[in-house]
C-alpha cells in the first residue's frame, strides 16, 4: 500500500464516521418530529372519534325515547348503551342527564381489556328534533387504548431503527479504533519501556500514517537523548541525593518533611527519636494523625493555622510552638519548602529538644527568688539588730549586748557564704584557670573538720574521721577543695539528725591511682530518682522534709570544682531514710592529667 492510499484511507475513514454521526442525528431529528406529529394528530383524531359517537348516541337515543313512556325511557337508554359498551371496547363509559344536569343513567364497560379510567369524555346534547329544544345531554368515556397501541408501535419502530442506526455506527466505530489503538499501542509499549528504565529503546512503525510516523521519529530522538543523559547523570544525581539524605539524617536536631498533602515523606533519625517512632512507622502517613504520649494530636492545629497562613507569611513568618513527648519538651518550627523555582513543595518541621533549657530556665527563676529570700533574711536580722542597739543599747547589759552581737556576726557569716557562692559559680563555671600547689589532703581534712565545730555543738553532732596512712600530696586548689569539703561536711551537718555522728573517711585508690573523700551522715537520705540532679547548678530537693534553704549552687560549686578544675569526679549514694554519702576522687598526679587534656585540647 503507498503512502498516498494511506493517506486517503484514513481520511475516508473520517468521513464515514462524520457521515454515519450526521445521518444518525438526521434521522433521530426525522423519527422524533414524526412521532411528535403522529401523536398529536392521533389525539384529535381520536377526540374527534369521540365526539362522533357522543353525537350519534346522542339522536339514537333522542328516536328511540320520543314515542316511549317515561318508566320505558330508562330501560331503552339502559338496553341501547350496553349494546354500544359491548361493540366499541374502547368505549369506558356512558351516562344520560336531563334538561337540568341530573344524572338520569350511567353504565361502564367492566371488560378486562378496557381501562376502568377514561382518557377523553366527550359531551353532545339531546335535542327535541320538532321543536329544537334540549332535552338533555349524552357524555362517553373513551379509555385511549387505541391511541396507546398506535403509539406504542411508532415509538417501537423508530427506536428500531434508532438500534440498527447506532449498531451501524458502532461497527465502524470499532474498526476504525482498532486501526488508531494498533498506533497507539506501539506507542505505549515505547513509553512503557523508557518508564521501566530502557533508554534508548527504539519503536518501528509499518503501514502507519505520516503524523503517526514522525510521532515515532520524535520518540526515537528522545529516547536516545534519555538514554545519553541516564548515562551521564544519573550516577551524579542518586550521589548527590544520597548526600542530601545523609546530611539530614546526620543533622543533631528533629527534622521531618511533609508533602502538601501532610504526608510524610522524609524523617531523619534524630526525629524518630524524639517522637518515639519504631522504624519507619511514621512515613507515609499523615503527621496531623501522629498522637502523643498524652493521646493528643499534638500537630494538628497548629499545621491548621499554618495552612491558612499566606504564601508570604509562610515564607517570613514560620509557626514555632512546643510538644510534650515522653517527658521531654519539643520546640517545633514549621517553615514551608520551596523549589529553585520557588514552587510550593510542602513543609517542613524541626523539632529541637529543649528540655534542658526550659528546666534550667525554671531553676534560674527558682534559684533567683531562694537567693533573694535568703539575702533578705540576714539583712533584715542585721537591720533589726542594729537598729535596735543603735536606739536602746544603753539599756542593756553587757550579756545581752554579747548576744545581739553573736546574732549579727552569725547572719554576716551567713550572709558572707551566700555571696561566696555566688561569686565562686561565676568564678568557677567560666574558663578562667585556677592555681593550684602540692598539698597535703590529710590537713585540708582536719581543717575543714576544726571549722564546722562551731556547728556540730549547735546540732548536738559529732564527727568521725578515718584516714589511711601514706597519703601522697596533691597538686590541687587548697582552698577550693577546702570549700568543697566544708559544703559536704555543712549540708551532712544540716540534714543529719541530733545526736547522730558523721563519718568523713579519707583513703586511696590505687588501681585508679585516686584519692576519695567520702563525708557519711545518718540523715533522710535522697530518693534514687533525685540522686542524678542533685549536683546541677540551681537544683534543690524540696519536700516536707529537705526544708533547709539554701541556693542550690553549693553540690554545683563542688562538681565544678573537683571535675572541670581537678579533673577528678563527684558521686552521691543514698537510701531513703538511711543516710547519704556524699564524696569526691582527686587524681594523684594531676600535672600529668592537666598534660594529657592540654594534648587533647591540641
Amino acid at each position: 500500500m503507498t503512502e498516498e492510499h494511506k493517506v486517503s484511507f484514513t481520511t475516508q475513514n473520517r468521513l464515514i464516521i462524520f457521515g454515519l454521526i450526521l445521518s444518525t442525528l438526521l434521522i433521530m431529528a426525522i423519527a422524533v418530529f414524526a412521532s411528535v406529529n403522529i401523536q398529536k394528530n392521533l389525539n384529535q383524531s381520536y377526540q374527534d372519534f369521540g365526539q362522533i359517537i357522543s353525537k350519534i348516541l346522542a339522536i339514537e337515543s333522542v328516536e328511540l325515547t320520543k314515542d316511549a313512556q317515561a318508566s320505558e325511557t330508562l330501560s331503552i337508554l339502559k338496553t341501547h348503551s350496553n349494546s354500544i359498551l359491548k361493540s366499541n371496547k374502547d368505549v369506558v363509559f356512558i351516562e344520560f342527564r336531563n334538561a337540568n344536569g341530573d344524572l338520569i343513567y350511567k353504565t361502564k364497560n367492566n371488560t378486562d381489556e378496557t381501562s376502568q379510567i377514561p382518557n377523553i369524555s366527550v359531551s353532545s346534547p339531546m335535542v327535541n328534533l320538532s321543536d329544537n329544544s334540549s332535552i338533555g345531554s349524552v357524555t362517553v368515556g373513551l379509555s385511549g387504548s387505541l391511541v396507546d397501541r398506535v403509539s406504542s408501535t411508532t415509538r417501537a419502530s423508530i427506536l428500531f431503527v434508532f438500534v440498527i442506526v447506532w449498531l451501524v455506527f458502532a461497527f465502524v466505530i470499532l474498526i476504525n479504533t482498532y486501526l488508531i489503538t494498533r498506533e497507539l499501542r506501539i506507542l505505549r509499549n515505547g513509553v512503557q519501556k523508557i518508564s521501566s528504565g530502557e533508554f534508548g529503546y527504539t519503536i518501528e512503525g509499518e503501514d502507519v500514517s505520516d503524523e503517526v510516523q514522525e510521532l515515532f521519529n520524535s520518540f526515537n530522538q528522545m529516547s536516545a537523548r534519555l538514554n545519553i543523559y541516564e548515562e551521564q547523570n544519573i550516577e551524579q544525581l542518586t550521589l548527590e541525593r544520597n548526600k542530601l539524605e545523609a546530611v539530614l539524617m546526620s543533622i543533631a536536631n528533629g527534622v521531618v518533611v511533609c508533602d502538601n498533602n501532610d504526608n510524610v515523606v522524609l524523617i531523619n533519625n534524630h526525629a524518630k527519636e524524639l517522637l518515639e517512632l519504631d522504624a519507619d512507622e511514621l512515613l507515609n502517613t499523615n503527621i496531623q494523625e501522629y498522637v502523643d504520649t498524652e493521646g493528643e494530636y499534638c500537630f494538628n492545629d497548629k499545621i491548621e493555622e499554618y495552612k491558612n497562613l499566606s504564601m508570604e507569611e509562610k515564607s517570613t513568618k514560620p509557626i514555632v510552638f512546643n510538644v510534650t513527648i515522653g517527658g521531654r519538651i519539643l520546640k517545633s518550627i514549621i517553615s514551608p519548602m520551596f523549589t529553585r523555582n520557588h514552587d510550593y513543595l510542602g513543609y517542613i518541621i524541626v523539632l529541637i529538644d529543649v528540655t534542658r533549657e526550659i528546666e534550667m530556665d525554671q531553676m534560674k527563676s527558682h534559684f533567683i527568688s531562694n537567693v533573694s529570700h535568703e539575702l533578705r533574711t540576714p539583712v533584715t536580722v542585721l537591720r533589726s539588730y542594729i537598729d535596735t542597739l543603735y536606739n536602746y543599747g544603753d539599756e542593756f547589759d553587757a550579756e545581752t549586748k554579747k548576744e545581739f552581737i553573736s546574732t549579727l556576726n552569725t547572719e554576716i557569716i551567713r550572709l558572707n557564704g551566700m555571696v561566696n557562692d555566688i561569686l565562686d559559680f561565676s568564678r568557677l563555671d567560666s574558663n578562667a584557670k585556677i592555681e593550684k600547689s602540692e598539698n597535703d589532703i590529710c590537713q585540708l581534712v582536719d581543717s575543714c573538720v576544726s571549722q564546722v565545730g562551731v556547728l556540730l555543738k549547735e546540732h548536738n553532732l559529732k564527727i568521725e574521721v578515718e584516714k589511711e596512712n601514706d597519703i601522697p600530696l596533691l597538686i590541687i586548689n587548697y582552698d577550693a577543695i577546702s570549700r568543697a569539703l566544708t559544703n559536704y561536711l555543712s549540708n551532712a551537718i544540716k540534714y543529719a539528725p541530733h545526736d547522730s555522728t558523721i563519718k568523713v573517711r579519707l583513703y586511696k585508690e590505687l588501681e585508679d591511682n585516686l584519692v576519695t573523700v567520702t563525708v557519711r551522715d545518718e540523715g533522710i537520705g535522697i530518693a534514687p530518682e533525685f540522686q542524678k540532679k542533685v549536683f546541677e547548678r540551681f537544683y534543690r530537693v524540696e519536700n516536707k522534709t529537705h526544708s533547709v534553704k539554701g541556693t542550690g549552687l553549693g553540690l554545683h560549686l563542688v562538681k565544678t570544682t573537683i571535675e572541670k578544675h581537678h579533673h577528678g569526679h563527684v558521686f552521691v549514694a543514698s537510701q531513703v531514710n538511711c543516710g547519704s554519702t556524699f564524696g569526691f576522687s582527686l587524681p594523684i598526679d594531676l600535672a600529668k592529667v592537666d598534660a594529657v587534656k592540654c594534648d587533647e585540647l591540641v
